[in-house]
């Protein structure tokens, strides 16, 4: 019973047709080395196709774009000569790939019945030839290392120009895998001077065959050095033009900041032991930064808290404002439309995101007050001189853009250029507001908000190192480090460019004379005569001042050993208008360095509205020289 059964099973074995697996039978590549250093190829590529992949015809892939060891971007030469299948004319259709071209061969719309078919392809391409000190080269992969189907045999057939001995010819080749040394194959040189490879194994999908193939100098066309120049310079056109663009810039911005933007000759600064009369501490930040920040807005907070209008308390890592029932008199342009704003909802009010829209509409009418009380009087922003030198840079980055030698999408690198200017902003806005908190992170509830804050950055710092690195792939690297001076420039002369007036310059020699009193160290302290008596009532009155011109830390510590002698005459002092663990009169230093950071941190982060802030001699390999790609069917 069971021989029977055996059998059965032999004959249907036998019987059974075998599975029809497509395959490329063989694949042989004609290159025709010219004189003038350009090549000539025809390939043959005999394919069996089932209607599986092969259903129209097969695709060729061929690399086009490559990069230099120094990151330049370059394209080689490429002209399509004719496309046949079976000795006849083949329709085909090409497409841009991210690094060389896609040619179809067939119709869309004609299928092919399942046989054996011969496809060929003739082409033209340049800049494929090594020109070394001792010998030129063809470093060339026949094959190329992307086929989906196994490879029955491959081989190629170089000539190269006439009159060189087939002794002087050297050969080479390497199979299998991308970076595999593989030595499957047959070489030799004919009488003619053509070099012959055969491979002598099948080839299994995704390898190769490449070969070399060396001869001596002089038979053909090495570059000149100024056809090497002119090559580099077309080859690097963007880069020629983002660098002009650059040094256009800065001699644009020199110049102006020559006529507009060089600050009046300061004069001898002396301390003073009381603020310019008249200004307010958010005032003489504005005008001594020649600019409005969150720290201004914190020293007026701080200002008119000392004055009795307002009391502030901590809550975790922000902070509780209450009006008091103290009427609003003789306050300092900005002081009062900022205290109006602040409490327009009701007597309290939490630095928190929920109240953002009240809080920014504070930050605005301040910032707008003291624009119109002191810009122009005191410094001239200069932007009508700035707008031409962003334009000039935007055009610049634009055409150097456009300009890429391997450019295909412009669109995606234009986009992600954009984006990634604005996303740079926002992240190293992000990034100073970690840095903040961590500077003020002086409890449990503080750390904690800061390792929160710091957590939720990781992912944005994450979104700029990929835009970099898809910006360097797309691009070059030299690209975007001239991109990167570029807006450096920009941001540093939009600072340069702005200049104190003469009377500018007159009350900021005043104020550096008061940061001379607020920042006066122990051993200088004998030098200044007449110097006002510690007291907390000073302390409380200079500290909006010290906070505005970023001496918070210098100014609360020399009042330490006054606290402390207070401390141990059982004299505790705590000021009426604050209320929180950070005050410590032990340790003043701390005090001021983290109601200035944290207090700014606060308005910063309350004042946005959520979701908005943001070869040869064993050195080559398969797959390795010029050409390769691959292909399959469609």
């Amino acid at each position: 019973m069971t021989r029977p059964i055996l059998l059965l099973c032999c004959w249907l074995l036998l019987t059974t047709p075998a599975i029809a697996v497509e395959t490329i039978l063989d694949f042989h590549s004609d290159i025709r080395v010219e004189t003038s250093g350009s090549m000539v190829v025809t390939e043959t590529v005999r394919v069996t196709a089932e209607g599986k992949s092969i259903k129209r015809g097969i695709y060729r892939d061929f690399p086009t774009d490559y990069t230099d060891r120094y990151g330049n971007r370059y394209r080689v030469g490429f002209d399509l000569l004719s496309v046949q299948r079976d000795g006849k004319r083949e329709e085909f259709h090409t497409e841009r790939r991210s690094n060389g071209l896609r040619i179809y061969i067939g119709s869309k719309n004609r299928r092919l019945k399942p046989g054996t078919y011969s496809y060929q392809l003739r082409y033209r391409t340049d800049r494929q030839l090594g020109f070394f000190e001792q010998h030129d080269e063809l470093y060339w992969n026949v094959t190329g290392n992307d086929w989906a189907f196994p490879i029955d045999q491959a081989g190629a057939s170089v000539s190269l120009p006439a009159g060189i001995s087939a002794r002087d010819i050297g050969v080479e080749a390497y199979t299998g895998p991308t970076g595999s040394k593989g030595q499957n194959y047959r070489a030799d040189v004919d009488d003619a001077g053509v070099a012959h490879f055969t491979t002598t194994r099948k080839l299994r999908p995704k390898e190769g065959l490449t070969i070399v193939v060396t001869w001596p100098k002089g038979f053909v066309h090495e570059p000149t050095r100024g056809e090497r120049a002119d090559r580099l310079l077309r080859d690097n056109r963007h880069l020629v033009i983002a660098l002009g663009g650059l040094l256009l810039i800065i001699g644009y911005y020199l110049a102006v900041w020559w006529r507009v933007g060089r600050d009046p000759e300061a004069g001898v600064v002396f301390p003073h032991y009381i603020p310019p009369s008249g200004f307010s501490p958010a005032s003489m930040r504005y005008i001594r930064r020649m600019d409005y920040d969150h720290k201004a807005f914190a020293s007026a907070l701080v200002n008119l808290a000392v004055k009795g209008l307002v009391e502030i308390e901590e809550e975790g890592a922000s902070y509780r404002l209450t009006r008091t029932s103290l009427p609003a008199k003789e306050l300092a342009p900005g002081e009062k439309t900022l205290l109006s704003k602040l409490f327009a909802g009701g007597m309290t009010l939490q630095l928190k995101n929920r109240n953002h829209r009240r809080i920014k509409a504070a930050l605005t009418s301040h910032k707008n007050a003291l624009s119109n009380n002191f810009e122009k009087l005191y410094f001239l922003s200069n932007r009508r001189w700035f707008i031409p030198g962003a334009l000039l840079s935007l055009v610049a980055i634009v055409g150097s853009v456009i300009s890429l030698p391997v450019l295909d999408d412009i669109i995606g690198l234009a986009f992600i250029t954009v984006w990634l200017t604005f996303w740079s902003f926002g992240v190293f806005a992000l990034l100073r507001r970690v840095v903040q908190l961590w500077r003020g992170a002086d409890s449990a509830a503080g750390v904690m908000g800061a390792v929160i804050i710091s957590l939720f950055a990781l992912p944005f710092l994450g979104g700029e190192i990929f835009g970099i690195y898809f910006f360097i792939s797309a691009a070059s690297w030299p690209l975007f480090i001239i991109f990167a001076l570029t807006i450096g420039a920009n941001l540093l002369f939009a600072h340069l460019l702005k200049s104190p007036t003469r009377a500018g310059r007159q009350l900021l020699d005043k104020i550096e004379g008061f940061r001379l009193y607020l920042d006066v160290a122990e051993a200088e302290d004998m030098r200044l005569r007449n110097k006002p008596d510690q007291t907390p009532e000073l302390f409380e009155k200079y500290l909006p001042y010290a906070l505005a011109l970023d001496l918070e830390q210098a100014w609360a510590e020399q009042f330490a050993d006054m606290f402390a002698d207070l401390e141990q005459r059982g004299e505790s002092y705590r000021p009426v208008w604050y209320t929180g663990h950070r005050w410590s009169s032990g340790n003043l230093g701390a005090f001021g360095s983290s109601l200035g950071s944290t207090l700014s941190g606060a308005i910063s982060s309350s004042s946005s509205a959520p979701g908005s802030s943001s070869g040869s001699g064993g050195g080559g390999s398969s797959g390795g020289g010029g050409g390769g790609g691959g292909g399959g069917g469609w």
